[in-house]
């Protein structure tokens, strides 16, 4: 079983994703578990306060290393990655996705907010994770994706193998002809109607390569 932490301060944002999917399922059956952690509660002081103004001036507030030091210590356990999340990281991929739901028995995953983490998680961290050349409020909706692209590799959470090992191919269904206007016919390709499953299987192959 693989375990997947993720230290945020806004941990209700993960609530319909965890309650609403094959990672429900997967948890129930103890394929894999995922706990979200809320950063404050690793703050010392009363009003549980886990950012400040960087120093040397400049907008926004940086999240205080102290609580992410804590956090980590509280949730690491053998055989685990930390990684965080900024756009300036390592980009993420299917072969990392891979090599992390072979190997890991846990990953924890820190998530961002406001202007950035102080520097010094990457003392803490093993790296330093984008999934893509781009920039979101925080990492919550990022940490979501890498969960999803290593969990549904761990042998059980998707129903059949061959929907995780093959690259996906245009799909349709009824109706054979969709007619939004007098104008304009869209039609399923006719080799999908043909009957002839050697042909579908060829013409599936050939798009799969063009994504």
């Amino acid at each position: 079983m693989i375990k997947f932490d993720v230290i945020t301060i806004f941990p209700e944002i993960f609530g319909s994703f965890l309650k609403e999917s094959l990672l429900h399922k997967a948890q129930e059956k103890k394929i894999i578990r995922i706990k979200i952690h809320n950063l404050r509660d690793f703050a010392d002081s009363k009003h549980k306060v886990v950012d400040d103004k960087p120093y040397g001036g400049g907008p926004g507030m940086v999240l205080k290393i102290e609580p992410i030091y804590k956090a980590i210590k509280k949730v690491r356990s053998r055989k685990s990655k930390v990684i965080f999340l900024s756009p300036r990281g390592k980009k993420f991929t299917q072969t990392i996705a891979k090599k992390w739901a072979k190997r890991l028995n846990q990953l924890v995953i820190i998530s961002g907010r406001y202007e950035g983490i102080d520097e010094r998680i990457k003392k803490l961290a093993d790296e330093t994770i984008s999934v893509g050349n781009f920039i979101t409020l925080g990492g919550e909706v990022p940490a979501m994706a890498i969960i999803e692209a290593v969990a549904r590799l761990v042998p059980g959470v998707v129903g059949k193998r061959t929907s995780i090992e093959k690259l996906d191919f245009p799909q349709y269904t009824r109706p054979e002809i969709f007619s939004p206007k007098k104008t304009a016919n869209w039609p399923v390709p006719k080799v999908l109607i043909s009957g002839n499953h050697k042909k579908i299987e060829e013409w599936r192959k050939k798009k799969s390569k063009e994504i």
